[in-house]
């Protein structure tokens, strides 16, 4: 069948960097049919954390489906399953201790507000502006990221309430200034939309995704946590793209020192496969009255759970996390170097490998040179991804295991498309 025909049977609904058809995937590349080798700094958004097809990961699936493909969670327990989630115990802050699997971090979203009604006996929950968490309905209801993942859907899940997020860049203010103005928003509208008696969770990410990569200051989350143990509000903070090593720590909230009470991974979790999890203290997981949640593929596919085991075992082993570190400082300072021939203003932020590049021109987003840098640099065999509520952040998310040589060839790349993009 002519692949003209195999795009023709594939939903439009898909917004698409790069139209190739791909067959396959090695490490930071992948290949299309047509023999088009690029170097991919999407890692699928930040889900093939150890990149395309790593060997021990391949190897994991391989063995474990000669054993067991499948063991529903509710008929049986998995003996994988269990070795994945003491595992993962023991990379989680003490406060987190027992886990629930799904399969995407919508559904892991979905069941950390569920467990956070529950817990508390109250209805509603806090988001912040600009923040992402799904596409379900109750997940579309915690997002403002952008309107079109909201516009014609609506209305949507009651009982969420917006709180500003300390974007010290938007605001044009001082860290000191942004943190202090958006606690004290965070403090009104407790007093004015909905009180801490009727507020069951505040969840937020620590590392904006879809917003535009802005870290969240070490301030602000400690103030955050402050608010959640003076008022018995549950802290939900939202992993999903920022965890598994992606900021230099196993976990974007470690920058700060804090810990959650309830704790949404995705993403990297299973170096591709579909798989999520919500962590939360024993005490509060058993406040779930057994059958009040569940789902038929959650925790029972063994082999995401032997991908997963395979992820934690290759970060380790392959100190991953500290390449993350390193390889992100690099990539940022020479995006800082090549930025400088852009004639606006730009903030390069970040952690780790989960930087992003901001553009604006004379005072507002400038999305047309974002998207030609992108264009530009996929004509080059370079995929880059673009974020930010005025789509003007050029997002960089490449493997875990990335090496300096391919961030050379990366940046090489990106300064030659921002040089054509802005003459």
């Amino acid at each position: 069948m002519p692949t003209s025909h195999c795009k023709e049977a594939l939903s439009d609904v898909w917004g698409r960097l790069n139209n190739s058809i791909i067959v396959r995937g090695e490490g930071s590349y992948i290949l299309d049919d047509q023999g088009n080798r690029y170097l991919d700094f999407t890692s699928g958004i930040g889900v093939t954390a150890t990149g395309h097809c790593h060997p021990q990961i391949v190897g994991a699936i391989e063995s474990q489906a000669s054993q067991l493909l499948f063991g529903q969670m509710n008929c049986m327990l998995p003996e994988i399953t269990v070795r994945y989630a003491t595992a993962l115990r023991g990379k989680t802050p003490d406060s987190i201790e027992t886990f629930f699997f799904s399969n995407s971090g919508a559904e892991a979203v979905e069941g950390a507000v569920k467990l956070a009604r529950i817990a508390t006996g109250r209805p509603n929950v806090i988001a912040f502006e600009g923040g992402f968490h799904g596409r379900t309905a109750m997940t579309m209801a915690l997002t403002s990221s952008k309107k079109v993942y909201r516009e014609g859907f609506q209305p949507l899940p009651a009982g969420v309430f917006f709180a500003p997020f300390p974007n010290s860049f938007y605001y044009g203010w001082s860290r000191e200034e942004t943190v202090r103005f958006c606690l004290g928003q965070l403090e009104r509208l407790l007093q004015t939309q909905s009180s801490a008696e009727e507020t069951a969770a505040i969840i937020i990410e620590p590392v904006l995704g879809e917003g535009g990569f802005v870290p969240a200051p070490v301030e602000f989350l400690s103030g955050l946590r402050e608010i959640c143990d003076r008022t018995g509000i549950l802290l939900i903070v939202d992993e999903i793209q920022s965890g598994f090593g992606r900021t230099g720590k196993m976990w974007a909230h470690e920058h700060s020192g804090i810990s959650p009470d309830i704790l949404t991974m995705a993403k990297g979790i299973a170096s591709g496969l579909p798989m999520s999890a919500i962590g939360a203290s024993h005490e509060l997981m058993s406040r779930w009255t057994p059958g009040s949640h569940g789902g038929t593929y959650g925790g029972g596919s063994a082999i995401s759970m032997a991908a997963a085991l395979a992820t934690l075992e290759v970060i380790e082993n392959e100190r991953l996390i500290e390449n993350a570190r390193v390889a992100g400082s690099l990539l940022k300072e020479r995006i800082e170097l090549i930025v400088t021939k852009y004639s606006g203003t730009v903030d390069v932020r970040g952690h780790g490998l989960m930087v992003g590049v901001e553009l604006m021109r004379d005072g507002k987003p400038d999305k047309p040179t974002a998207i030609n840098i992108q264009a530009e640099c996929l004509k080059n065999k370079l995929l880059i991804l673009i974020c930010g509520t005025g789509g003007n952040v050029l997002r960089w998310l490449p493997p875990l295991n990335v090496s300096e040589q391919e961030i050379d060839i990366a940046c090489n790349t990106f300064e030659s498309a921002l040089e054509k993009s802005v003459s």
